[in-house]
């Protein structure tokens, strides 16, 4: 069954500060499926990655598909190198990504299937939200495992649930976003559930393009 694709989880890992748990934000916002059907929509921009091998297992189509706002489509509001920047509505409020796929995936071992993974800086000002980072792997993460995202010489660490991952430390968001803006890619390493090892490389060009679009259509 597809998976709405939600903020940071309100139920954050035990491990975290208590007042970084306490601030946790609501379960808000866009379809994975409906996010990511937005971004193959856009020829220019799903032409310059490298295809993902498609899961074996056939998820059974849902008997409603998760949209923002029933009816709404995402609207492309322009593409920038490898990304491009979007706006919908959730619950009528509006909601303004950044998103990008991976220019290669490897995993450990090789050619295990998984689903597309996809990387996403979201903006939602009806929550006083700006630049929040998520990582949408294709796969279930180990449970209490941790990701990794490597930017030049940053090192930053992300914590898991489900096939989510999301910066463990948020007060460190804001060096990480920067650190990708100045980047020329960023890499994502991470645990499945099965144990397979993967490693994604996300392209940087045209992000700082389309989070300034982000920021002036998502004020």
């Amino acid at each position: 069954m597809l998976r709405t694709w939600v903020s940071r989880p309100a139920a954050m890992p035990a491990g975290l500060p208590v007042a970084l748990r306490h601030a946790a934000l609501p379960v808000v916002a866009l379809s994975a499926a409906f996010a990511a059907a937005a971004y193959l929509a856009t020829p220019s921009l799903a032409q310059t990655t490298t295809p993902i091998q498609p899961s074996a297992k056939t998820r059974p189509a849902p008997k409603e598909t998760p949209r923002p706002v029933a009816g709404a489509q995402p609207t492309l509001l322009g593409e920038y190198g490898d990304w491009g920047a979007y706006e919908a509505a959730s619950n009528g409020h509006k909601v303004c990504y950044a998103l990008a796929r991976p220019q290669s995936s490897r995993t450990n071992p090789p050619n295990k299937p998984r689903d597309q993974p996809y990387l996403f800086i979201s903006s939602r000002p009806a929550e006083n939200v700006r630049n929040e980072i998520s990582v949408m792997i294709g796969y279930a993460f180990k449970p209490g495992s941790e990701a990794t995202v490597e930017i030049g010489p940053a090192k930053f660490a992300l914590y898991t649930q489900n096939d989510g991952a999301w910066i463990k430390n948020a007060a460190e968001e804001p060096r990480m976003v920067d650190a990708m803006r100045k980047g020329a890619d960023l890499i994502v390493t991470g645990m499945s559930a099965r144990g397979t090892q993967s490693t994604d490389v996300f392209p940087l060009k045209g992000l700082t393009q389309a989070l300034d679009r982000v920021a002036q259509d998502c004020r």
